[in-house]
């Protein structure tokens, strides 16, 4: 995918500041630590667009951004790893179901994970709740790179057979090699061309 333009547009909290572009929209989700944004600035060519921090759990609102005029991106707070209070956690929590329950432009949930850790209970058990609600969604295993090539192919494999279990596709990336990028594309432009 050749990017001709990638902006920030806003954060918010709530339906009611939202983007108003019926943009078809792609959200990313993660824990803090597993390189949420340097896959955004890896995906659209750019190295600051979202901001990377060595501060995880940063992101605490859903920030907005369209690339190329034509696809809208939403990266959802982190989750697991913040240190906040429970309270914090749990309204972030509430703001990020809300906003998968009724963005109704929404194509696909990208869940990030790192392939080091392998698919923890957080992440299937948020695999589990989209696929109750219909909403469609990629597995995206983060720091290839970090792995011996035998430990990458273990890894992958099993992570490959999880995402099968629950009916989505699986790929691996490197924000630092750039391994899997055409790939994840290939499926947003895929989801955004879908029906519904």
């Amino acid at each position: 995918m050749k990017i001709s333009e990638a902006v920030f547009v806003k954060s918010a909290s709530g339906p009611g500041q939202y983007p108003r572009e019926p943009l078809p929209e792609i959200a990313f989700s993660g824990r803090s630590n597993v390189g949420k944004s340097s896959m955004l600035n890896r995906l659209v060519e750019r190295k600051s667009l979202a901001r990377t921090s060595s501060t995880p759990g940063r992101t605490r609102l859903i920030n907005f951004y369209r690339v190329n005029k034509s696809y809208s991106f939403a990266d959802l707070p982190g989750y697991g790893y913040a240190r906040v209070s429970a309270q914090m956690r749990q309204s972030w929590k509430g703001m990020v179901e809300e906003y998968l329950e009724r963005r109704g432009q929404l194509k696909l949930v990208i869940i990030i994970i790192d392939l080091r850790r392998g698919l923890e209970e957080d992440e299937a058990g948020f695999m589990r709740w989209l696929k109750e609600r219909g909403i469609k969604s990629l597995l995206v295993a983060t720091k290839s790179d970090k792995l011996s090539r035998s430990d990458q192919i273990r890894a992958a494999g099993e992570l490959k057979e999880r995402a099968r279990a629950f009916g989505i596709e699986f790929e691996e990336f490197s924000a630092l090699t750039g391994l899997g990028r055409d790939r994840i594309w290939r499926h947003i432009v895929q989801a955004c061309a879908g029906p519904g």
